[in-house]
């Protein structure tokens, strides 16, 4: 498998399909929670300027998005993988690039969100480092949510 990956903006129309499959599967996934999160995610997106999108000969299979957090940090955002290609590294190699991508843009850590009914999301976290922290801004108080960090070293 022929696997690459793209730096580009949330325009891009790979990006935007992956992001639709995404919102479908956080929908199922929350259920009765997907109210609070869908707008946050909405908002989210008018914020973002940096996207990666891996393919897989060719076909686009995973993305992910970071966005200014502070002077910094980078919030990792629309995190996703293609059932199908999932445990094949896409979502550490997309990782990989954004906070490559962090650590150019002057960045010291990244911090994101997951939910507690997404376990392949944490385990992945976990494993490249990531540590739990207090929930931080809209996701104070909100049970259903984990938040991250991870502090980058200036070689990757």
């Amino acid at each position: 498998m022929n696997v690459n990956l793209i730096r580009t903006d949330p325009s891009n129309i790979d990006f935007i399909a992956l992001v639709k499959l995404l919102d479908a599967d956080l929908a199922f996934r929350d259920g009765e929670d997907h109210a609070f999160y869908g707008p946050l995610n909405l908002i989210g997106m008018t914020l973002i300027k940096h996207v990666v999108v891996a393919y897989a000969d060719g076909q686009p299979v995973a993305c992910g998005a970071i966005k200014r957090f502070s002077d910094e940090a980078m919030e990792i955002k629309r995190m996703f993988t293609l059932p199908d290609y999932r445990g094949k590294g896409m979502a550490t190699s997309v990782i990989t690039e954004l906070e490559k991508w962090a650590r150019e843009l002057s960045c010291k850590n990244c911090v994101l969100e997951t939910g507690k009914m997404q376990p392949e999301a944490i385990a992945l976290y976990e494993k490249l480092g990531y540590k739990s922290i207090e929930n931080y801004g809209q996701y104070v108080g909100v049970e259903n949510s984990i938040c991250f960090e991870k502090v980058l070293n200036r070689w990757g």
